[in-house]
């Protein structure tokens, strides 16, 4: 079986996790997460999780996305709308911020929040399908490159029998087409607290909980090209009265800003009566 590069959040240069991604195509940071931020974040959600439903009751968009997340999996979606934790200090990390420049800068102005939700695996739950998170976008040419990082941040200690997330190290650099063998996996196995971030072409899936009675809670986090649609809808998550009062770079990344491409030689996107949202917020306008 694979491994999976481990490094620290904070003794480690960005650099380096940087390279362990463009070499892998995911890397585990340990300690991502504060003792404190992650004993906050959880009790924020543990409400949340107690009347979330497992299986989403089939509320999905459509029944191949139903069967995908399983009927053994509890969902908090649109976390940036119900979890200040999230938006103020998940969301802004530095080292997101630091890795997504270094992956999307080339082919946008700026990126922002793609997804941001709990996948609390429970027992019974069977591995997802292997997949790369890029292909939700399958009409951009894969010649464009990485158009999105993502991460899955363990809430609570991640063990290959409670359904920690399994890579394909190495698999960003594969041809598109190309399956995983069962010896070229490696599982994500952290303490809470800890994350594994991996690039958008990086072949990843849901492990499967073999356990009668642990749940694993985790939290998704992606963030893509401005210029993209994201998977979840920010705008909805996160309406003007909640991104208001929020700081630059969160409302930002919930795309509270127009992508502007005009000195690169592109055009802008997002804007309202032809100016930025973040200037009609501060305005009272929006």
């Amino acid at each position: 079986m694979a491994a999976i590069q481990r490094l620290h959040a904070v003794r480690t240069p960005v650099e380096t996790i940087v390279a362990a991604l463009e070499r892998d195509g995911a890397v585990i940071v340990e300690d991502f997460l504060a003792p404190e931020v992650l004993t906050r974040f959880n009790a924020e959600l543990d409400p949340l999780l107690a009347a979330a439903r497992p299986g989403n009751d089939g509320q999905f968009v459509n029944p191949l996305i139903a069967a995908f997340y399983g009927e053994h999996v509890r969902h908090v979606t649109g976390l940036a709308g119900k979890s200040a934790t999230f938006v103020d200090e998940v969301v802004v990390h530095p080292l997101y911020d630091a890795v997504a420049k270094a992956f999307l800068a080339p082919i946008c102005e700026q990126h922002v929040l793609n997804l941001g939700q709990v996948m609390d695996r429970g027992p019974g739950a069977e591995r997802q399908l292997l997949h790369r998170d890029q292909q939700v976008w399958h009409h951009v040419p894969r010649s464009v490159g990485e158009i999105q990082i993502a991460s899955v941040v363990a809430l609570v200690d991640f063990t290959e029998a409670n359904g920690a997330t399994v890579v394909v190290p190495g698999s960003n650099t594969w041809d598109w087409d190309r399956k995983a063998t069962d010896d070229e996996l490696a599982v994500a196995e952290m303490r809470a607290g800890s994350a594994v971030v991996y690039l958008g072409s990086t072949i990843h899936a849901g492990g499967g909980n073999t356990t009668e009675d642990a749940w694993r809670r985790g939290i998704h986090v992606s963030f893509c090209a401005g210029w993209l649609r994201t998977e979840e809808n920010q705008y909805l998550v996160a309406g003007p009265d909640r991104a208001r009062p929020l700081g630059a770079d969160a409302r930002r990344l919930l795309g509270y800003t127009a992508h502007d491409g005009i000195m690169t030689g592109g055009g802008y996107l997002g804007a309202v009566e032809l100016v930025s949202p973040a200037d009609l917020l501060d305005a009272g306008a929006l």
